[in-house]
């Protein structure tokens, strides 16, 4: 998630900042401790600052962790900007308003008594996304609600609960059954007993199922996540709500504690960190907020165990490797390919672009990591690791080079291996599309400076500047469409092309609000 963008503009998202003649927005990594962050509904806000030209403007300003539209949240405050009291006491009456109805102790207490309700006595709002109680049932009842709420389904609320689709603030796309269960599987094979689930509610209701169903599984988890409505689901010892990007816990210390107690039971041993971060967030607050969990962790182990790691499972797409590795260089990708229920792109079994490039980072030595071969991946020798069917060991680079799943071709100019789409373009002294433009960035996309997308398809490119072009192919095509029409002969009743007007300008507004 980049930073809200400020009166309107678009901010240019992760690593354009730093690059030679572009502009946008970067975090500040490490803003004046004493100075505290001022705070928003999501908890404190970070500290950013415009760059133009890889310059830094002199005026900083806070911004929401969570949120990069303003319409999701509106915070924005210059560093430098004196609030009167009025203010401040107006932002923190807005903020009490947009938390939770109900605290962590009332979800507690309503939840247990809702499992010992009758089953035909459990209901649950559609529209509210609540467990309702006998005394809520006449409050919902012109709402859409379902009754018969049995424990399976208590036990699976990711089933119950629709989908947070914001890319840019919750991105709650789920594990597809396929790879949640390879992680459960992949996790009880290394033999880790507690896994700290941060954003990856469905592996933690695989983890708790096959704990309860299986008595030989000592797997705990505990879930964070930015998610509230989970609250209604979970006891304390096993959600926690959080913000990843700035490592806040809502409940706060109690909360906090939890999590400490989770990763230092048993001197820190045997427990692992499995975290999927929405696609559009900075790597730099999220690599912050990690290393904090890892300090948590480090507390409990002794000096021996000093240059110990916590283990990590780091899920996102392929194309955000370098920037990763910037902050954890011990990290490494693997082949496997993880993919989403509720996403139209990342699905198992597509071939060649359109396949998921989703991947796992990870700190655990990738030749312990075993990879099924029923879906497609082999051991190559050579790598001591599993990789993809296609991904071909190159004798250049003494590696198996593809990061997309596809065979990679060597190029002998740049002295590696490059998409097979690719060509060396003898301008640019590099390989790139076939049709890109010699006088455009040199470094590739230039949203995230990465070389093997363009900016369209950029997953940190705005939604609005995607929503805007999709209005204006729409609007050209229905044109075209009408002047088609127009020169057969047929003609359009004056009304009815009002109404149409009306509707398209009603879609326009709607997808650019």
């Amino acid at each position: 998630m980049a930073a809200p963008s400020h009166q309107g503009e678009a901010v240019e998202a992760e690593g354009s900042a730093g690059r030679r003649g572009s502009s946008g927005v970067e975090v500040v990594l490490s803003p004046d401790p004493t100075v505290p962050a001022p705070l928003c509904p999501h908890g404190p806000t970070l500290l950013f600052v415009k760059v133009n030209q890889g310059i830094e403007e002199t005026r900083r300003f806070y911004a929401c962790s969570a949120c990069r539209d303003r319409k999701d949240c509106s915070f924005f405050q210059w560093e430098d900007e004196k609030l009167s009291e009025a203010r401040l006491a107006a932002r923190e009456a807005h903020n009490r308003r947009c938390q939770p109805p109900l605290t962590r102790m009332q979800c507690v207490e309503r939840y247990l008594k809702f499992i010992e309700l009758r089953l035909s006595q459990r209901k649950f709002c559609q529209r509210c996304q609540q467990l309702l109680l006998p005394e809520d049932w006449a409050e919902h009842r012109e709402h859409q609600v379902l009754g018969d709420i049995s424990v399976t389904q208590l036990k699976r609320p990711s089933h119950l609960l629709y989908p947070l689709e914001n890319k840019k603030t919750n991105a709650q796309y789920l594990f597809a059954d396929r790879s949640c269960q390879f992680l459960v599987d992949l996790l009880s094979t290394l033999g880790f007993r507690r896994v700290l689930c941060v954003g990856t509610p469905r592996l933690h209701e695989l983890i708790r199922l096959k704990a309860s169903d299986d008595k030989e599984s000592n797997i705990k988890s505990l879930l964070l996540d930015i998610d509230f409505r989970y609250s209604q689901f979970y006891m304390e010892d096993s959600f926690c709500h959080y913000n990843m990007f700035n490592h806040h816990f809502f409940d706060g210390k109690a909360a906090l504690e939890k999590c400490r107690a989770f990763l230092q039971e048993d001197e820190g041993k045997g427990v692992i960190m499995v975290t999927d971060p929405p696609f559009g967030g900075l790597v730099e607050p999220l690599a912050v907020t990690f290393k904090k969990l890892i300090a948590l962790w480090k507390e409990g182990q002794s000096q021996d165990d000093s240059r110990k790691e916590l283990p990590i499972f780091w899920i996102f797409p392929y194309f955000f490797e370098s920037r990763i590795r910037q902050f954890f260089p011990s990290f490494c990708m693997l082949d496997y390919q993880v993919d989403y229920d509720n996403h139209v792109l990342y699905k198992h079994g597509k071939t060649g672009r359109k396949q998921s490039p989703v991947r796992i980072f990870t700190n655990i030595p990738p030749n312990k990591i075993i990879l099924p071969t029923e879906e497609g991946y082999r051991f190559c020798p050579l790598c001591q690791r599993y990789v993809s069917l296609e991904n071909q060991h190159c004798e250049h680079c003494d590696s198996c080079t593809s990061k997309d799943g596809r065979k990679w071709n060597h190029c002998f100019l740049c002295k590696k291996c490059v998409k097979p789409s690719w060509i060396h373009c003898t301008v640019c002294s590099y390989c790139a599309a076939p049709h890109h433009s010699c006088g455009g960035p040199k470094d590739g996309c230039f949203v995230c400076g990465e070389l093997d997308h363009k900016r369209t398809t950029c997953p940190n490119i705005s939604s609005s500047q995607r929503a805007n072009k999709a209005v204006r192919k729409q609007k050209q095509r229905k044109s075209n469409k009408m002047e088609l029409e127009t020169t057969k002969g047929q003609s359009m009743n004056h009304t009815s092309v009002r109404r149409k007007k009306k509707r398209r300008e009603r879609a326009h507004q709607y997808l650019c609000s």
